[in-house]
């Protein structure tokens, strides 16, 4: 028979697992320029306030990575720096595709998405 006690900690299985695959993600986007760090920490934060509220306060009180957390929470904003670093990434990519001769049509498809990710982030106010 179940121990009714354990229900409420499996429902947060989910939540701890996507936070903790979300953290992964965000790290390895240090080192990978292609790989976004911001939002899957973004993301891992969500997701811990459903599940693991001392991996949340980690999270957003870490040296480094709290302070854009914190200021997407409260402000729906992003620092100057990380919207100049985001960009220059993105723009990164759309290059050495166009160097390496990538088809057209998939170069057509990385304008538009890079475009409008690249919209949406220079349209959020700056975080200080």
């Amino acid at each position: 028979m179940r121990d009714p006690a354990n229900r409420p900690r499996l429902r947060h299985l989910p939540w701890l697992a996507l936070g903790l695959i979300s953290v992964g993600l965000g790290f390895a986007g240090v080192v990978l320029p292609i790989l976004p760090t911001t939002p899957f920490l973004i993301l891992a934060a969500f997701a811990f306030s459903k599940s693991s509220p001392r991996l949340r306060h980690w999270l957003v009180t870490h040296p480094v990575f709290g302070g854009p957390i914190r200021d997407w929470e409260d402000k729906g904003a992003i620092r100057p720096r990380y919207k100049i670093l985001a960009c220059t990434a993105m723009g990164l990519v759309l290059g050495i595709s166009l160097l390496s001769g990538v088809d057209g049509l998939i170069v057509m498809i990385q304008i538009i998405a890079l475009g409008g990710a690249a919209g949406f982030i220079l349209s959020r106010p700056n975080g200080d």
